[in-house]
């Protein structure tokens, strides 16, 4: 008799503590519901079927039996009563309704025995909707299950090169190697860099100590995340996880304690905000304009320092690498424009990921106001320093780096390819020219296709015949051996005489070379627009904006030039300074005009021009161009670092092992 009591009074005990639990997600609901309306969301589970109307999809595979992640299922496969349940799931009936006593007997029997019934749902593009088992939903998730077992359907689109179908397409791989649904990209090569820092491969079969380990270290991470996010959807505890792993290995995630991680998590924090932007990169094309040294009282109110000391951390010395003889003669320049208001120290043979933090902590220790790393192979080692000294401004020589704490720099050389083409053009007797580019990196197709349109400015019959110094081969006797005169190759890193033969250069009859003109980078010029925004207070004008600032300056802030040798004929010189002018002033843009690419499209029909953005990712070639952009798989070793890290699809490229589960 006394068993019969005590069963019974567990059994009224679980049924009041129900029927609280169910109150509870009701007020909950209704404030829900309430918050939806007021942001003018809909405040009700997403409809799939109306989601999938006039959608074209593959087919639907039948996964079984899985446990999905409660925080992934946001919606119902049919409209049904969707009225009855908030976007989250919570209920919003009265409690005397006949759907609140279903609810209740569910959560009764939850916490009396546990919901051991698979729900039945779909799945699609990485998200839950339920066809059977929506009050199991609402309950479980209610009492903070964290998964939920379920027969999953998933509805698998047509493939397409929109960024949201290639990533799914690439979670569909990882899914199949590790059977993991908590981690939801929305880049295309997210996955890839995932699989890179945990070293594995894709199509690599996970071991089931490899997922555990996985998961844990995860929870632990997200914990923490979720502690500094308050909930905010727009940042994602995977993307800031692949982000961290930028700068700390997997393991640390076994050896960090709670204080610890949040820290540098925190340390990350407007990176994370700024990688989970859709346009996470803000390009800046011409230097913000200075109003003079400002007065004593402006520096004190604003912090404004009135000397600044620069560091410039290069990977090689000046004596072997032209790239970093021009930066080092930037700094020379600046120190000569600039003396009273600068210091300048050089930091050389950061040539390993070690030595490069080395020497980064080291310029931050001798009183660095501002770092520039002068390569984009820097990038990471200078966010690794950067984040933990946000006082301290640093910029990396780079493009498209999605990094809040830093900001890059580089030129838009396709401004001065333009010109040179023109002298090109007019110069082709025989009207072919040969162009050997470095690497498909960002903004190297612009410069190609400029060089081609101005070509195609002087020489409607000109015909680019491109290579690659990137890939295997004697390119320039090629192309002489197939009778080409006019040949573009290397940019001259300086303004000196020793760089003449660099640029668009001629070749007579007997194999002379005859220099034409170059396009120059003026680092110094560069150093200085920065320096003078930082002394003019306007570095900081942007500090509210979350995106990543990268700087992408042309002939009008006087970062680059054409160097014209004094053998060219006085007319096409006078064209040649009249193009620069032009350009100079803003009236002339490349290409702004029609232009037809190599499989006949038309990428302009001369209405407007194109975006930064759009010139950077410029991944097509001009109609009069003979060769192609090429594959990872077919440039040189030496070549691949730097394709890694600004190649035009980056996202695309097999990532290398850097770390272990």
């Amino acid at each position: 008799m006394c068993e019969i009591i005590h069963s019974e009074g567990w059994v009224f005990m679980y049924r009041q503590e129900a029927k609280e639990e169910y109150l509870q997600a009701l007020r909950q609901g209704h404030r829900e519901c309430r918050a939806l309306l007021a942001s003018g969301k809909n405040p009700y589970p997403a409809v799939l079927d109306k989601l999938l109307e006039g959608r074209v999809t593959d087919s639907v595979q039948e996964l079984g039996v899985v446990e999905i992640p409660a925080d992934q299922i946001v919606g119902v496969k049919t409209a049904g009563r969707i009225t009855a349940f908030t976007a989250g799931f919570l209920p919003l009936l009265s409690e005397d309704s006949e759907f609140a006593y279903k609810w209740i007997d569910l959560c009764e029997a939850h916490l009396s025995e546990g919901i051991r019934d698979p729900i039945v749902c779909y799945e699609y593009l990485g998200k839950f909707y339920v066809q059977e088992g929506n009050k199991r939903v609402s309950v479980l998730r209610h009492l903070g299950a964290p998964r939920i077992p379920a027969q999953v359907k998933r509805i698998v689109p047509v493939y397409s090169e929109e960024p949201q179908i290639r990533a799914y397409f690439e979670f569909m791989d990882f899914y199949r190697d590790s059977g993991l649904y908590q981690i939801q990209f929305r880049r295309p090569g997210d996955y890839g860099i995932l699989l890179s820092h945990l070293g594995k491969e894709n199509n690599e079969k996970w071991e089931e100590r490899e997922v555990r380990t996985f998961c844990a270290y995860y929870q632990y991470f997200r914990d923490a995340f979720d502690s500094l996010s308050r909930a905010d959807p727009e940042l994602l505890p995977e993307e800031a996880l692949l982000l961290w792993l930028q700068l700390h290995p997997f393991q640390d995630l076994g050896k960090l304690s709670d204080k610890e991680l949040k820290k540098t998590i925190s340390d990350l924090w407007e990176d994370i905000q700024a990688q989970s932007l859709p346009e996470p990169v803000e390009v800046h094309t011409k230097p913000v304009q200075t109003q003079g040294r400002p007065n004593v009282l402006t520096r004190i109110m604003t912090g404004t320092p009135d000397r600044v000391n620069v560091a410039y951390v290069h990977p090689l010395d000046p004596a072997v690498s032209p790239w970093i003889k021009g930066h080092d003669l930037g700094r020379q320049y600046l120190e000569q424009v600039m003396a009273d208001r600068v210091t300048v120290r050089s930091y050389f043979h950061a040539d390993t990921p070690e030595q490069a933090e080395l020497l980064l902590e080291q310029a931050v220790a001798d009183g660095a106001d501002v770092v520039f790393t002068t390569t984009p192979q820097l990038s990471k080692a200078t966010l690794k320093i950067a984040v933990k000294h946000p006082k301290v401004r640093f910029l990396n020589c780079a493009m498209d780096t999605p990094y809040a704490s830093i900001r890059t720099y580089y030129s838009r050389m396709y401004e001065a390819k333009f010109i040179t083409g023109a002298i090109a053009g007019a110069m082709a007797n025989n009207d072919r020219i040969g162009y050997i580019g470095s690497a498909p990196i960002l903004g190297e197709s612009a410069s190609i296709n400029a060089f081609a349109l101005g070509a195609q400015l002087t020489n409607p019959r000109a015909k680019i015949l491109l290579r690659w110094s990137c890939q295997a081969g004697a390119h320039q006797e090629d192309l002489l051996r197939q009778g080409v005169q006019v040949i573009s190759y290397r940019d001259a890193p300086t303004q000196t005489a020793a760089y003449l033969n660099y640029g668009t250069y001629a070749f007579d009859e007997q194999g002379n070379m005859q220099a034409m003109g170059t396009p120059v980078w003026l680092w110094g010029k560069l150093y200085e627009n920065v320096i003078r925004s930082i002394l003019a207070g306007t570095w900081d004008k942007d500090r509210d904006n979350p995106r990543a600032v990268n700087y992408w300056w042309g002939m009008d802030s006087g970062v680059i030039d054409v160097e014209l040798a004094k053998s060219i004929p006085d007319g096409l010189r006078a064209l040649a300074q009249m193009l620069r002018h032009g350009i100079q002033s803003g009236v002339l843009d490349p290409f702004r005009r029609r232009i037809v690419a190599q499989d006949g499209t038309v990428k302009n029909d001369g209405s407007k021009g194109f975006t930064p953005d759009a010139l950077l990712h410029i991944d097509w070639l001009c109609e009069n161009i003979d060769g192609k952009i090429p594959e990872f798989e077919e440039i040189e070793p030496f070549a691949r670092p730097m394709v890694r890290e600004l190649g035009l699809h980056r996202d695309k490229i097999p990532m290398e092992k850097e770390g272990t589960l």
